[in-house]
């Protein structure tokens, strides 16, 4: 059942230029868009920027030691830039917040 799902690929480039592919389901992608005008890089943008929140979140917030000064800069910065894209703070949207 799983080898009739199409696949689609994407490639992710760095400023510096290396690149990495990503390949996922077209149908979650697709499952995913929030409105037909949303396109798939889209799509993939907003989950690169949820799973970053979550992942600097979890530096400062569960992690067993203190992360230090610079990794909660890294995560203030992270936070903004998801309220910026999303138009509200993280704990708003994932009911998480500290």
């Amino acid at each position: 059942m799983a080898d009739d799902v199409e696949t689609i690929t994407y490639t992710i480039e760095s400023p510096e230029g290396d690149a990495e592919e990503l390949t996922a389901p077209a149908g979650v992608v697709d499952l995913l868009r929030e409105d037909d005008d949303e396109t798939d890089a889209e799509v993939l943008g907003d989950l690169a920027m949820l799973s970053l929140a979550q992942q600097a979140h979890a530096l400062v917030h569960h992690a067993p030691e203190d992360p230090g000064e610079a990794v909660r800069a890294q995560e203030e910065k992270a936070l903004e830039l998801f309220e910026e894209r999303f138009g509200q703070s993280f704990g708003e949207m994932t009911g998480h917040s500290h």
